[in-house]
């Protein structure tokens, strides 16, 4: 996430927000233990998966209030990025799974599909929350995308667990952590890009063929089409990208 520059509120104003955002992720506590707890106990989980969640989870809390910008002191999170931390309750016990040393069974599978496809009806929800309660901000953009991006290497980490693609499927899954990395030696890529309907719909056709790919009834063939379609779409909207920053970035024009 960028910094949010915090706005000149009170400092009172300020702790209050903070206050509110404290009880929202207190409150998200309730059904991130659950699940966890569940998939702990379906599967014969060990301990350590319930400790990675924890773990993720503080993380994922400490950067939320560290970035969390100055508003109303009864906001906290706000509305929109309380579904996109629900999405999160249901995106971290996923991640922890990811790197369990155990095979994907036929129901862990159906069960991911399931929590993934949940996760991906969500998106939508939070984007139209923040316009109905004009609650749209940078800080909820940049959580809702890094979000997005995170559950897109989970999968591809998990289509590449259940053995019908090779370790080559984690690549589905690295794009926009390879994007920020070039960011650092080429400053170009680090610039704006005017707003496209087309890089959501690759990042919903990139979760959907991921979820497919996970599907106990798709051969391993068809698994390894649908994870090279999807890595196909993702160079190819990250080109157009690239290319844009290269010929307009810097002067912004034809944006």
């Amino acid at each position: 996430m960028t910094k949010v520059a915090h706005h000149s509120a009170p400092d009172g104003s300020r702790r209050s927000g903070l206050r509110t955002a404290g009880l929202d992720l207190s409150l998200a506590l309730v059904p991130l233990a659950t699940l966890s707890a569940t998939f702990w106990w379906l599967f014969g989980l060990p301990v350590g998966y319930l400790a990675q969640v924890a773990v993720a989870y503080l993380l994922l809390a400490f950067l939320l209030v560290w970035y969390l910008p100055d508003g109303p002191p009864t906001r906290g999170l706000g509305a929109a990025n309380r579904v996109t931390l629900g999405r999160a309750t249901l995106i971290l016990p996923l991640s922890a799974l990811a790197v369990q040393p155990m095979l994907l069974t036929n129901a862990l599978a159906w069960l991911i599909i399931a929590l993934g496809t949940i996760a991906m009806v969500l998106d939508g929800v939070d984007g139209w929350v923040a316009r109905q309660s004009a609650t749209s901000s940078p800080f909820g953009a940049r959580f809702d995308m890094e979000l997005d991006s995170f559950l897109m290497l989970v999968l591809s980490i998990l289509v590449w667990r259940s053995g019908k693609v090779g370790a080559w499927a984690i690549l589905v899954g690295l794009p926009r952590y390879l994007y920020v990395a070039a960011g650092w030696v080429w400053p170009m890529l680090r610039g704006e890009l005017p707003h496209r309907v087309r890089r959501k719909a690759v990042c919903v056709a990139q979760g959907v063929l991921l979820l497919v790919c996970l599907g106990p009834i798709i051969p391993p063939a068809l698994a390894t089409a649908a994870a090279a379609a999807a890595l196909a779409l993702l160079v190819w909207s990250f080109a157009i990208d690239i290319h844009w920053l290269a010929r307009w970035g810097p002067s912004e024009r034809g944006s």
